[in-house]
């Protein structure tokens, strides 16, 4: 199996002059493909040594910060599935895309408040950040009868962290089963962000905790087929355990400039 810690960093963007307010640098066209190349094959290689055809886990590219150019490039590189984290920042960018729209797949991963939900029930094909009942029932509520069902997404604080959004685990069962009842929605499973850790098997043990929930779940009647955890540093990590979906942004476009 491939030892992650030694994988190559992402390739660097394209060098050039930036002023203060400009949108994030677009990668290289011929760099976004070898990093998303690298990231499939770090993904093969944690399936494979885990028993699982790495066609069972899906790349999602987060995209956040980083330009409707960026996005166009890595479509045009084989990529389909996107994350965002912000409503504004993604509906501007969906709107610039929309002669790819049939092409490509809106996940929305970000914390969503009740304010914000109606563009996003809108405009998107999957939320993953579902942190409570009310988020939700709106979501549900605002769904426009003419799409299919939203795919959604229990998140769960699963290291308990007091700065992450999320349902604890021992309430994750009554909320899974309030939103699976909801009308316009499709609960396909569970998400988290656990709490970073560099040693492989301190990476394992949050993943492992979510995939016993998700476990209880499916025997308690519930039909999941998604579990999205992991991200560029634990990807590999999170395969093992059982990842549908792996949330990575910065191996695919590289460092984000959050000081504009």
């Amino acid at each position: 199996m491939t030892d992650w810690r030694t994988c190559p960093e992402p390739r660097p963007l394209r060098d050039a002059p930036r002023a203060c307010g400009a949108p994030a640098l677009v990668p290289v066209m011929s760099d976004l493909a070898a990093s998303l190349e690298s990231v499939h094959r770090r993904i093969a290689d944690a399936a494979r040594a885990a028993g699982r055809d790495p066609a069972s886990v899906t790349l999602l590219a987060v995209s956040k910060t980083f330009p409707a150019d960026a996005v166009r490039a890595a479509h045009a590189a084989g990529q389909r599935a996107f994350g965002e984290n912000y409503v504004q920042e993604s509906i501007d960018k969906i709107d610039a895309l929309a002669d790819l729209r049939a092409g490509l797949e809106w996940h929305f991963i970000g914390p969503l408040q009740s304010n914000k939900t109606r563009p996003v029930a809108e405009r998107f094909d999957w939320v993953h950040s579902v942190d409570r009942l009310k988020i939700a029932q709106r979501l549900a509520e605002q769904r426009p009868a003419h799409l299919p069902p939203l795919n959604v997404c229990v998140q769960v604080n699963i290291s308990g962290e007091a700065s992450k959004s999320g349902v604890a685990p021992d309430e994750v069962a009554e909320v899974a089963r309030a939103v699976a009842a909801l009308p316009s929605l499709r609960l396909r499973g569970l998400m988290a962000i656990p709490e970073p850790a560099g040693d492989p098997d301190a990476q394992r043990a949050p993943h492992r905790a979510l995939r016993a929930l998700f476990d209880t779940l499916r025997a308690g009647g519930l039909p999941l087929d998604t579990l999205s955890m992991g991200m560029s540093a634990d990807l590999e990590a999170a395969v093992l355990e059982g990842a549908t979906i792996v949330r990575v942004g910065t191996a695919i476009f590289g460092a984000r400039d959050y000081s504009h």
